[in-house]
């Protein structure tokens, strides 16, 4: 896969891309990553990139020019997206990240200031993808994330492919608690099932642990989920289980819970 960055701050990406399974992933070329600042593309002595918004208003909006020049300089891997990196976009999931790992080239535009002149966003993008409902200095951030979540899909990244189906939000639910040594921890044990060397009981107590797990925090995650009658019972024998150890849970109001 082909990643190209069109920010005014290639910097920022410099020390991220170098660490991690994302660094190995782009030193072993599952993926390649290009920076491109669109200064390089001003055709004014100043090398503008922005310029005060017609209607007046406060702040600066970026100019179409270098954007439209920078984004034209790079060769096309089909298939392709032109992202726009802004709050009015597409929310982030990993539903848009296994989309999007299915594509060669992702050229992705990182904004600053007040924002984007128009024509970049309706003649230029062929998408908008948001981090979510907040706003950043800049979309070099948001970028990274998304890099990040999509390389880490590509073949080879991951060294345990399985690893990445149990993980959260992958099936729709979330991860199962995880522990390791020591077995028992200022007075906390590791779950006995855990222990037992069952893998058929570990793997039910797993699945149940997801379906809790998601009941009582992402409620909305649980409700987009038609539950087999083997997940639902998991559901509620988990539940009754926990009432009866008196755990001390925060459940979702009334409003929140998922019919089960």
């Amino acid at each position: 896969m082909r990643l190209d960055i069109i920010t005014l701050f290639p910097d920022f990406f410099e020390a991220p891309l170098q660490i991690g399974l994302l660094g190995k992933a782009l030193q072993q070329g599952i993926a390649q990553v290009n920076c491109i600042n669109p200064r390089d593309f001003a055709t004014d002595k100043h090398r503008r990139v922005d310029d005060e918004p017609y209607g007046g208003g406060v702040g600066m909006v970026l100019k179409p020019e270098p954007f439209f020049a920078a984004v034209g300089s790079l060769p096309r891997w089909d298939p392709y997206e032109i992202i726009l990196l802004t709050p009015q976009g597409q929310p982030l999931n990993q539903e848009v990240l296994r989309e999007l790992a299915q594509k060669a080239q992702l050229i992705l535009i990182c904004g600053q200031y007040e924002g984007f002149d128009e024509r970049i966003r309706q003649n230029l993008a062929t998408r908008e993808i948001s981090l979510g409902d907040f706003v950043l200095t800049g979309g070099e951030i948001p970028a990274l994330a998304l890099i990040n979540g999509v390389v880490r899909l590509l073949p080879g990244t991951v060294g345990k492919v399985d690893s990445l189906k149990s993980e959260s939000f992958e099936s729709g639910l979330l991860e199962y608690p995880q522990y390791t040594r020591p077995p028992e921890f200022q007075g906390h044990r590791v779950p006995d099932v855990l222990l037992s060397g069952d893998h058929q009981a570990i793997a039910r107590w797993r699945q149940q642990q997801q379906l809790i797990r998601t009941w009582q925090r992402r409620p909305d995650l649980l409700a987009k989920r038609s539950l087999t009658p083997q997940e639902q019972h998991l559901l509620e024998t988990g539940l009754a289980g926990e009432r009866t150890d008196a755990v001390d849970v925060e459940e979702p109001t009334d409003a929140q819970k998922p019919s089960i």
